[in-house]
């Protein structure tokens, strides 16, 4: 039995296939899976624990295509310790990798409803693999409703993808950026302004938002206002995650564990600790 799938801290190591820039701070990493025809299928939401040989270990979202059996995708940002070391990585070079962990963003159950996702920065990679899942099974969904905010033009993630999306004729892709600087044309302002105007029947609909807490805070307040009811809200929270499983307790929020419980929250099940800055 591979013991990769029974041994949650076993670290598998595995050769980075492809290193791609995204911006002047963030990186997409495509992984070549080991053994792809016994590898663990994650689901959207879902995370890994990346290890650095001698550096350390962090948990990263998965953020690709949950169909792709051999290729395991991560975006990152390169912010501490063991993400600036990961960016100096280069594709050939092994990387350790255990996972996945938490609990996924619910999309099969939204089936029949309008899908819509409200993400700022790197909060688009968590929900790029439910984006691939509704593309990929568009039949089973309403409308597709994406809305998307970044600091600059600059700081726009996977822009050659967004840019395809908003092509499409069965997808609604609205972009905006904090701060105008070149050629921009497009919105600016925070991404909770497109709400208003978000193509969706609030009335059969499930939204699905990650990015920074204040910018959840408000767009579900904007999502609320809209008539979304909140048990049709979801949310991943970001927290300093180490164990992964629930034992280290460095990712404790309130009385959950975001590795264990989540990341995917229910809003409802989060909002009175959302209103606390210090949790």
């Amino acid at each position: 039995m591979n013991t990769a799938l029974t041994d949650p801290m076993l670290t598998q190591p595995h050769r980075i296939k492809a290193v791609r820039k995204e911006t002047s701070d963030t990186f997409t990493f495509e992984l070549r899976r080991p053994d792809p025809a016994n590898a663990k299928p994650f689901k959207p939401g879902q995370f890994n624990m990346l290890y650095i040989y001698g550096v350390g270990e962090v948990a990263i979202s998965i953020s690709g295509n949950p169909a792709d059996a051999d290729t395991l995708v991560h975006t990152t940002r390169a912010v501490g310790t063991v993400t600036r070391a990961m960016d100096m990585l280069r594709a050939g070079q092994v990387i350790g990798v255990r996972g996945p962990y938490g609990r996924s963003w619910p999309i099969e159950d939204a089936e029949g409803q309008d899908i819509v996702v409200v993400t700022g920065g790197i909060g688009l990679a968590p929900l790029r693999p439910l984006l691939h899942h509704v593309l990929a099974n568009r039949g089973k969904y309403g409308r597709l409703v994406l809305l998307y905010g970044a600091r600059t033009p600059n700081d726009i993630l996977y822009r050659k993808e967004l840019e395809g999306w908003r092509g499409r004729f069965d997808m609604d892709v609205l972009v905006t950026v904090d701060r105008s600087i070149g050629g921009w044309r497009g919105h600016v302002g925070v991404v909770t302004q497109l709400v208003p105007r978000a193509p969706f029947d609030p009335y059969n609909a499930t939204a699905f938002v990650c990015g920074p807490e204040i910018m959840m805070k408000y767009t579900i307040e904007a999502l609320v206002k809209r008539g979304l009811p909140t048990d049709d809200v979801f949310v991943s929270m970001e927290r300093n995650m180490k164990c992964a499983v629930g034992f280290c307790g460095h990712c404790q929020y309130g009385p959950k564990f975001v590795c264990k419980d989540g990341p995917v929250f229910r809003y409802d099940d989060v909002k009175r600790l959302l209103d606390i800055w210090e949790v």
